[in-house]
């Protein structure tokens, strides 16, 4: 099967959760364990990890250039490789001067894009944005987000005109949206980011060093790149009171047919697949048969793992501490248990481990 025979849209696979597992606020936890960093580290693999093996429970205090100690020849860190694109505009609605802010989420073809808009706009509303920049609002798309026709429509534009899409979180954006410093440019981007097409960052990455993946590779680890172009199926909270009711925002990805093929290798030669971060998880896990072999595939998923899901390809997890009642924690609580994780949590923030985007990281074996 080649991706573009693959089925376009991937339905969910759960089993029914404990009873314990079912209701939201199940997966929240107090405010005061999370430590925001509002920084990246100085050094990206000097951010701390913090490891556990699901056999022994056994838990360690690393940092994640200490990752290529608990990996052994054969397996293989699977990463993704999509890039962040400077997707927030600032604009003015005409002739009234009116602000607006937009967030582009996903082109469609054609100058026009999927967008979320803050500001009061509709249907035929133009917009101004700097450098000439030119914007048509149209009727919104299947999901209910805006439509917007951009003009011009080229990377160089939105490169001198957009701003990097962080957390709004951030204390330093609550304070001044416009608070993008030039080492965000540089440091919201993950090391093997190539393809265009993100609006946050797969944030698991973002603690790679060069070396790291070199030592990686002089242990007979390999690097496999994976894609799924980050947006609001990841970063927006779940708001239903039962887990379950959750529905994901579909967001696109891909294995190609050669990353598919070194997968199959690192299965047939009894290897793990260490997944870093939740979107190269949910690449993964769609892409996987039952029996866990991972073929090309290419298209949307929209794909929610949550507690009750049944593991087929994934064999340890890299990732980040995440908001409470988010898609990214109970995509975690599945992988190890919710009560296991929350106590990792309280861990974690016993010793200080700073939390979210520009935050630690977690291995899970």
């Amino acid at each position: 099967m080649t991706p573009r025979d693959a089925p376009n849209t991937f339905a969910d696979e759960a089993a029914p959760l404990a009873e314990d597992e079912r209701a939201l606020e199940a997966f929240d936890y107090p405010r005061e364990w999370a430590r925001i960093a509002e920084r990246p580290a100085p050094v990206r693999d000097e951010a701390r990890l913090l490891v556990y093996d699901r056999r022994t429970g056994f838990v360690a205090h690393q940092r994640v250039r200490d990752l290529p100690e608990y990996c052994a020849a054969g397996d293989a860190v699977v990463v993704n490789e999509s890039r962040v694109i400077p997707a927030r505009l600032d604009g003015v609605k005409a002739p009234s001067g009116g602000r607006v802010e937009v967030l582009l989420v996903r082109r469609l073809g054609d100058g026009v894009w999927s967008a979320l808009v803050k500001g009061a706009v509709r249907p035929g509303q133009r917009l101004a944005f700097g450098d000439g920049g030119e914007g048509e609002v149209l009727e919104p798309d299947a999901e209910g987000r805006h439509r917007l026709r951009l003009s011009p429509d080229d990377a160089a534009w939105l490169d001198r005109v957009g701003r990097v899409p962080l957390p709004p979180y951030l204390r330093r954006e609550r304070d001044d949206p416009s608070a993008e410093s030039v080492d965000d440019r540089e440091r919201y981007q993950t090391v093997f980011a190539k393809t265009d097409g993100s609006v946050a960052a797969p944030t698991a990455g973002l603690h790679f060093t060069p070396a790291v993946l070199g030592r990686l590779a002089d242990g007979g680890v390999e690097t496999i790149a994976v894609t799924l172009h980050v947006g609001p199926g990841t970063f927006e909270p779940v708001r239903t009171s039962a887990v379950d009711a959750h529905r994901m925002a579909s967001e696109w990805g891909e294995v190609t047919p050669d990353a598919a093929e070194r997968l199959s290798a690192v299965r047939a030669r009894g290897g793990r697949v260490i997944a870093v971060g939740t979107t190269s998880t949910r690449v993964l896990e769609t892409a996987a048969a039952d029996d866990g072999r991972v073929g090309p595939w290419r298209g949307d998923t929209a794909l929610f793992i949550r507690p009750g899901y049944r593991w087929k390809a994934v064999g340890a997890l890299l990732t980040n501490f995440h908001l409470p009642r988010s898609t990214p924690l109970l995509l975690a609580a599945a992988f190890c248990g919710r009560a296991v994780l929350m106590d990792l949590y309280r861990e974690a923030a016993r010793e200080g481990y700073r939390f979210y985007s520009y935050g630690d990281a977690m291995l899970i074996l």
